[in-house]
């Protein structure tokens, strides 16, 4: 049994001698391959290659015979190659079709082809170099700026210049431009021109009319290199002040000229759908050899949504030229590529009427066409001239608006917010759909306030009117009974009411062109207590939806339980795609819109005053309090979704409308009375 043991233990320590000895020879094996490569030309090559394919210019350096590294740093050597190749945009290295030619024992000719995969193209030449044995009875490679490019000498530069492409336009369904190339102008003063006499007051009316200080304007016409028939810019401003124009035009000395730029025509209405474009700053410039510090950049909405599109690419040459910027041949030549115009769903003639409908309220509005779900306006209000983006703006604008306690920058469609009582046909739906309820379900009459059990505490729910007939979902409806829907939350369950919710998009991106903020369960992203699944019910709790989302929700009313999928780029045939099918059954989504008809139709309607003579609406309003810093009076956001109810109609229309802070405007009521104007005015009841 002893001697079994010791057999089996040197079997162990043999084998691990023999795999020791076996990687001792595979090592001094590779090694010996490495230090005998380099004692021949191919294998001299071969390494040198890789490691200029793999950037690895410092190692590459040390192979570089000793007349070479006399004639070049190692510095300037690594870069000389940085330079050139970031200077093109080279991101990757090919050398391939590598020959060697012996011309004496120690010296050997190298041919091949190379590539440069760069930003702009790819680059492709043939090119030599030279190896020579020195003393050490190994080769290196005779260097010069040729084995960079053929032809390349110390003094010559690789310089690019741009054919700028034409940057695409923003069209609205009709062709109106929303955003594109158009001129503005520049104001400027000539000093010849201006009367002596009366240049003080001249320079003061400047100043009023473009916002500028008097000083500045003086500094500006003293400057070294003004002369009687200089035009010295003061500023640049929309075409589209033609007041101001006029004005300046009678101050005698004034000259304005015309300047092509990216314009905005409906400036502050269609702003938060546009955005705007600025000059690539440092941060776009770093490591994009794609633009220059003339190139413009989408920095918000759809200019920085479609901006790769939008912009297109620009034509570039790029030339060997000599230190006396003469050209010696041209490296690579590429056409520019104007961007897209871009045609949106949006009809422009809407989205006037809804910004001056909102302008002076802090809101978000949504109008779509809910059968096919293309948006026909985004509003969001209070807005700003994207035009000043452009042109410039003088340190007092920018200062009022970053100041303005409003926000108008704030894209206020894109965000979520509490939806009130606008979220009970939601929850009718699920409870309907899950047979936690049906439509003649009653609950016992509960007042105007109530709470399930004890287990509550002193938290009970309150409702604004009691109401006679029974508690079922169309009463509670038309009357926006909170109670009714808390019981039917609590009923649905946590589980079922999650699960339904997170079906319908909640906690979900739900695919819009613009990146729209999460429609949201809680701040948890689900249910933490039965209180929360409660006041939920009612749109309370930490229920928060996307005005956009929201729409998407009612068109299902609509659309036989169907959602549609909003989306803002034009299609030239129209494919309805649904973000949910069968989100509620048919039977499910037609009880709803008929009971959504007559919270409007029966004069006990929450939204009554929304009815138009002649045209069936279905809709719901809703009010929500949100929860304010103690001391502070609670603010409220008023709701009122709406849409037209009759399936033949050649109008389908649908709006979704939240305006902030209406506790003192008559709550929902304010905005109920608005979305019916939009109603009229856009299908002219």
């Amino acid at each position: 049994m002893k001697n079994k043991k010791n057999i089996v233990i040197f079997g162990i320590v043999g084998i691990i001698i023999l795999a020791l000895l076996i990687a001792i020879i595979v090592m001094w094996s590779k090694k010996k391959d490495n230090s005998k490569s380099l004692n021949t030309p191919d294998g001299v090559i071969s390494t040198y290659m890789d490691l200029i394919k793999n950037k690895n210019y410092d190692e590459a350096y040390t192979l570089l015979s000793k007349e070479s590294q006399n004639n070049i740093t190692k510095e300037d050597y690594i870069a000389i190659y940085d330079k050139v190749y970031n200077n093109i945009g080279v991101s990757s290295v090919e050398i391939n079709n590598i020959t060697v030619e012996k011309i004496d024992k120690n010296k050997s000719k190298v041919s091949y082809s190379q590539k440069l995969n760069s930003n702009y193209g790819d680059i492709n030449f043939n090119n030599t170099i030279e190896l020579q044995k020195q003393d050490d009875n190994k080769f290196y490679v005779v260097w010069n700026y040729g084995a960079i490019y053929p032809n390349l000498q110390e003094n010559d530069k690789i310089d690019i210049s741009r054919d700028y492409a034409k940057r695409g336009s923003l069209i609205d369904r009709n062709g109106k431009l929303l955003a594109g190339g158009g001129y503005i102008a520049s104001v400027g003063l000539v000093p010849g021109w201006m009367n002596e006499e009366t240049k003080a007051e001249d320079i003061s009316k400047v100043s009023n009319l473009l916002g500028i200080t008097s000083e500045n304007i003086n500094k500006k016409m003293s400057a070294s290199y003004v002369k009687d028939d200089t035009f010295v810019e003061l500023a640049t401003i929309s075409k589209e002040k033609q007041s101001t124009i006029v004005s300046l035009k009678e101050i005698e000395g004034v000259k304005i000229k015309d300047i092509a730029s990216r314009v905005y025509p409906f400036s502050e209405k269609a702003a938060h759908i546009t955005g705007y474009v600025q000059k690539a700053n440092a941060k776009d410039l770093e490591g994009n050899n794609l633009l220059d510090e003339n190139s413009l950049v989408g920095r918000s909405g759809l200019e920085y949504v479609y901006d790769s599109r939008l912009r297109g690419k620009d034509g570039v040459e790029i030339t060997l030229t000599n230190e006396n910027g003469e050209k010696k041949q041209t490296i690579l030549k590429t056409e520019k590529e104007d961007g897209e115009n871009i045609k949106l769903t949006i009809d422009s003639d809407i989205q006037e009427k809804v910004y001056s409908t909102y302008s002076k309220d802090n809101s978000a509005t949504v109008v779509m066409n809910p059968k096919t779900g293309e948006v026909l306006a985004l509003v969001s209000t209070p807005s700003y001239d994207p035009n000043k983006f452009v042109i410039g703006m003088t340190s007092q604008e920018w200062n009022d608006l970053n100041n303005n306690t409003n926000n108008p920058q704030i894209v206020r469609f894109t965000k979520s917010y509490a939806p009130g009582s606008s979220f009970k046909p939601i929850t009718g739906a699920i409870a309907l759909q899950t047979g936690t309820i049906s439509a003649d379900t009653e609950f016992e009459a509960s007042g105007k306030s109530w709470q399930k059990d004890n287990s509550w505490g002193t938290y009970s729910i309150t409702t604004l009117k009691t109401y006679n007939g029974p508690a079922n979902l169309l009463n509670a409806l038309i009357n926006s009974d909170n109670i009714f829907f808390a019981k039917t939350a609590i009923k649905i369950g946590t589980e079922k009411m999650e699960e339904h919710l997170k079906n319908i998009g909640f906690e979900n991106n739900i695919g819009f062109e613009m990146n729209l903020t999460k429609s949201q369960i809680s701040n948890e992203g689900k249910f933490i207590s039965e209180i929360q699944l409660a006041d939920s019910g009612y749109g309370q709790g930490q229920i928060q939806l996307n005005p956009i989302h929201f729409a998407s929700i009612y068109s299902a009313f609509v659309n036989d339980g169907n959602m549609v999928m909003p989306y803002i780029e034009y299609k030239k045939e129209n494919q309805t795609k649904f973000y949910k099918e069968n989100a509620f059954s048919k039977e499910v989504a037609n009880t709803i819109k008929n009971d959504l008809i007559q919270t409007i139709e029966d004069p006990e309607g929450t939204a009554h005053l929304g009815k138009i003579e002649g045209l069936t609406l279905a809709g719901k309003t809703g009010t929500a309090e949100t929860k304010s810093a103690k001391g502070e009076e609670a603010k409220e956001y008023g709701w009122f979704n709406c849409f037209v109810a009759d399936e033949n109609s050649e109008n389908q229309l649908l709006v979704v409308s939240m305006v902030e802070n209406v506790e003192n405007k008559g709550g929902s009521s304010y905005v109920v009375n608005k979305v019916k104007s939009i109603f009229q005015g856009i299908l002219e009841y």
